[in-house]
């Protein structure tokens, strides 16, 4: 992979290293705030930053997630004001191989979650399908659902 002057990779660069081909841009209030989230209590990793533009691209084993501040400089896709809670409408799902370990974690760092761990199922083509997850919103409101699958049914 190769580094660009300004700190990013191409679009081509991004798939060569098995990024996600969808990755969400969220708007935040304070990126310092949001960085300590989603690193030290979450474990997203910084993959590269524009310290410039106030703006990370983040990782959690293959979970892709890129953060601005919502004020800072440099281009910004908007559709209306910005009100807290951010995102409304949305939830992101996010796997991770220990759900349990995540729950205690954001539990331990002040944060409670919105809906609290519970098993739910979901119909499939194959059968049922079942998450063991947990609903927490991050400090600009937005949801995240964190999950780790369990066995199918065939109910």
């Amino acid at each position: 992979m190769v580094a660009r002057a300004h700190g990013g990779i191409s679009q081509a660069e991004s798939m060569d290293a098995g990024r996600s081909r969808l990755v969400p841009e969220l708007d935040v209030s304070h990126l310092e705030t949001s960085l300590a989230f989603y690193g030290a209590v979450l474990g997203f990793a910084v993959l590269y930053s524009r310290p410039e533009e106030r703006f990370a691209y983040l990782d959690l084993d293959g979970a892709n997630l890129m953060i601005e501040e919502a004020v800072g400089p440099g281009r910004r896709f908007r559709t209306a004001p910005l009100a807290y809670p951010f995102g409304r409408g949305v939830n992101f799902q996010i796997e991770v191989t220990h759900v349990d370990s995540m729950l205690e974690r954001i539990v331990a760092a002040g944060y409670a979650p919105l809906i609290p761990m519970e098993e739910q199922w979901y119909k499939t083509d194959r059968g049922l399908v079942g998450n063991r997850q947990f609903v927490v919103a991050d400090p600009d409101g937005y949801l995240l659902r964190f999950f780790q699958g369990v066995r199918a049914r065939h109910d």
